[in-house]
């Protein structure tokens, strides 16, 4: 399912997470788990891996990541507004030290002029830091590339948040 170097880079977030003795957290919608599932593919990650969200809907990143509505009105479910406030709600409710969101369009629909397929928002936040957002536009890659393309971001966000 996942690439070697997707599982390489697994391997790199859990070592660096467990070289620092700190747990991390994943909130997830349209990548729809697969970062904590390339995270749980590498044996040994439960002392790393605290927990993870899939938050497709906008109602379940409201109730279970305290996204505010209005985030979600004035800016829309993807946009760096609602990645930063999944990072942050993931690292609120969780016993962990790092989180990473992701909320984007994989496509083939959705998309408009405004909100591309393709157009993906990733945040990781750590406690005392700052949260960190990317954008990414991977264009008309098919859903599934996006999809993968989209966890390789994720982690190697999360990576610079655990250095």
């Amino acid at each position: 399912m996942f690439s070697p170097e997707l599982l390489k880079l697994a391997e790199m977030v859990l070592a660096d997470a467990r070289a620092r003795t700190l747990k991390i957290a994943t909130a997830e919608s349209c990548t729809g788990g697969l970062i904590a599932a390339v995270l749980t593919e590498i044996p040994g990650s439960s002392d790393v891996l605290e927990q993870g969200w899939v938050t497709y809907s906008n109602e379940a990143k409201r109730r279970e990541l305290g996204v505010p509505e209005d985030t979600l009105r004035i800016f829309g479910a993807v946009s760096e507004a609602t990645a930063r406030a999944m990072a942050h709600g993931a690292l609120s409710r969780a016993p962990v030290d790092a989180t990473v969101s992701v909320t984007g369009i994989a496509g083939p629909g959705g998309g408009t002029i405004e909100r591309p397929i393709g157009l993906v928002h990733f945040a990781a936040a750590r406690r005392s830091r700052e949260i960190i957002h990317e954008e990414h536009r991977f264009g008309s890659l098919s859903r599934h590339e996006i999809r993968m393309r989209s966890v390789e971001v994720a982690l190697t966000l999360l990576r610079q948040q655990l250095d």
